[in-house]
């Protein structure tokens, strides 16, 4: 089968696969230790649940996404698989350079289970413990909707150059969940020696890469090489990648600390806040934390690039990359430049 595909088709399939599997190893740690430390039984009504949501979802949003116009398509896909990218690139970027910790799914495995020994059982209609049953829920609704989002996305986008695209992606998605799923439950433990971390590098390069591809000709840019400019691209984004990450190891060995930046952001509604409040705030902070994340600014720099590019014709293709570029430098150094001397501040 993968003989077959044509290069972009195949760098479909590897994305989505990777891409699909790494939200998957998540997944599962939390799905695994909600059973193991609550209830089987409530554990798979979660999963069932989120499930069914995502289904809803994909039904729903599916069809009305295909039928918009393919400029307006790469454009919004564009702009969302470059947060999405960026997010996945800066937090790798930060662990290869050593400030921050690795993903390390043994270790969130035990956190899970002893957070969830200590609340006590509560019944809500056919769910008989509803912390195994919402643990459960949000770990696969959210990983979930990366899940679909990059089927979709990936899918439906290149419908145009592959018709069968959106079932390729699918297939790559069902694929990676399959194999770490049925993986996690035999075993009977998180996916630990899953190179997590390099994969998830991998997959914000693409992501980013075919993000600043896609978005700059939804834009109006039209690429000197068409669709060979995505190897140009993804080689400007690690070499762009690899240069950060030696800066950052180089300040790690003058003791340079992580800095903690007082960015104005959305936050989640006090518990002590009305019924009514927490819950339309927590639907809008579940929404903005799950597309803008932890740093309005790179979200913000992406939409002007965008616009920037629309206004300054076909030709500005440079742009998207040069902005990308410059907001990863920016934000990465920033956070890593609590120098040695300030610490006592």
């Amino acid at each position: 089968m993968l003989a077959s595909l044509s290069g972009a088709d195949l760098a479909l399939f590897i994305s989505v696969f990777l891409a699909c599997a790494v939200e998957t190893v998540e997944a599962v740690t939390i799905v695994l230790a909600a059973g193991t430390s609550r209830n089987w039984k409530s554990t798979f009504q979660g999963v069932i649940s989120a499930l069914i949501v995502l289904v809803i979802l994909v039904s729903a949003l599916g069809p009305s996404i295909e039928k918009l116009p393919e400029q307006v398509l790469q454009l919004v896909v564009g702009g969302l698989m470059l947060i999405f990218g960026m997010q996945w690139l800066r937090k790798a970027i930060l662990r290869a350079g050593g400030f921050k910790a690795l993903h390390d799914e043994e270790k969130i495995y035990l956190q899970e289970i002893n957070a969830a020994q200590k609340v006590a059982k509560v019944s809500h209609f056919v769910v008989t413990d509803w912390y195994a049953f919402t643990l459960s829920f949000k770990g696969v609704l959210l990983e979930g909707l990366e899940v679909v989002f990059i089927v979709v996305t990936f899918g439906v986008i290149q419908k145009g150059n592959n018709p069968q695209a959106l079932e390729l992606a699918s297939w790559a998605a069902i694929i990676a969940v399959g194999i770490v799923t049925i993986t996690g439950f035999a075993i009977h433990k998180p996916l630990s020696r899953v190179p997590e971390n390099t994969m998830k590098f991998i997959v914000g390069i693409l992501l980013t890469s075919f993000g600043i591809f896609w978005g700059a000709e939804g834009a109006g840019a039209q690429w000197p090489h068409q669709d060979l400019s995505l190897i140009a691209i993804i080689g400007f984004v690690i070499a762009i990648c690899v240069g950060i990450v030696e800066i950052l190891k180089v300040r790690k060995a003058k003791n340079y600390q992580v800095r903690i930046l007082n960015i104005p952001t959305f936050s989640e509604p006090k518990k002590s806040a009305s019924p009514v409040i927490r819950w339309s705030g927590g639907f809008l902070y579940f929404w903005y934390d799950f597309i803008i994340g932890d740093d309005w600014r790179v979200a913000a720099a992406i939409v002007l690039a965008l616009f920037s590019t629309h206004t300054l014709g076909s030709q500005s293709w440079w742009l998207m990359p040069l902005v990308v570029a410059g907001t990863l430098i920016f934000t990465l150094l920033e956070a890593s430049a609590e120098a040695p001397s300030d610490t006592s501040r």
